[in-house]
């Protein structure tokens, strides 16, 4: 059996900072990191949106994390700047080429290199799909996906099918995790053992048909985590 030792805030930040080093994609030099009561907040600059969301990931990694305040800033180097028409030209192609998001369900512009998402879909698959068609193009400083879920089933159907899903799941079937449905909102309660089971339950609330948004009320707990 392996103990679980909580770790401070200054501990933390010694790991983020390690995984961020650790992690190819990510300039560490031109991230900075702040911890508080186990909060991870990035700021500083990335070359490039995956830049950026690489480092989200690492940071997401790492023990101890309970959430992430995302302040970093896009900044391009000037082979990657695209007019905002370009930019809308390329990601209306490459979301019309995903077979699996219905023509004409999704509208986007384009401001100062950031995209907005528009439009209504049935699966909440579609709509991540549709972001992550458009979110590393080259130019790109950002994407808001105000894309909606039109619910098509009942709550009812959709709480049990999320439930289900979570307790047929390798990671989370020992964790006691409660679903409320509130027509297509929702909310999840309980208590993970870390930020990668937490990602998991929300993805698998996500995931079900009609889901419009979740509420994630799940509180982490690091020392429940052990291992035979």
């Amino acid at each position: 059996m392996k103990t679980i030792v909580e770790k401070n805030d200054a501990e933390i930040k010694s790991d983020v900072l390690a995984e961020l080093k650790y992690e190819p994609s990510v300039k560490v030099t031109d991230i900075g990191v702040l911890v508080k009561d186990g909060t991870v907040t990035l700021n500083g600059y990335a070359s490039n949106y995956a830049e950026k969301w690489e480092a989200l990931r690492a940071a997401k990694r790492v023990a101890g994390v309970t959430a992430i305040a995302d302040d970093i800033k896009v900044k391009l180097w000037d082979s990657f700047v695209r007019t905002d028409g370009d930019i809308a030209t390329t990601a209306a192609k490459q979301i019309k080429w995903i077979t699996s998001i219905p023509t004409g369900k999704v509208q986007l512009t384009v401001s100062d290199g950031w995209i907005t998402l528009d439009g209504e879909l049935e699966w909440w698959f579609e709509k991540n799909e549709a972001e992550r068609a458009v979110q590393f193009l080259a130019g790109v400083k950002g994407v808001t996906n105000q894309i909606k879920i039109k619910p098509k089933i009942s709550a009812p159907v959709i709480e049990l099918e999320i439930q289900r899903a979570l307790e047929r799941n390798a990671l989370l079937n020992e964790n006691d995790i409660e679903v409320e449905v509130s027509g297509n909102k929702v909310t999840l309660r309980g208590t993970v053992s870390n930020y990668s089971e937490r990602e998991e339950a929300v993805r698998i609330a996500w995931a079900a048909a009609g889901v419009a948004s979740v509420d994630d009320q799940l509180d982490i707990d690091w020392s429940d985590e052990s291992d035979d």
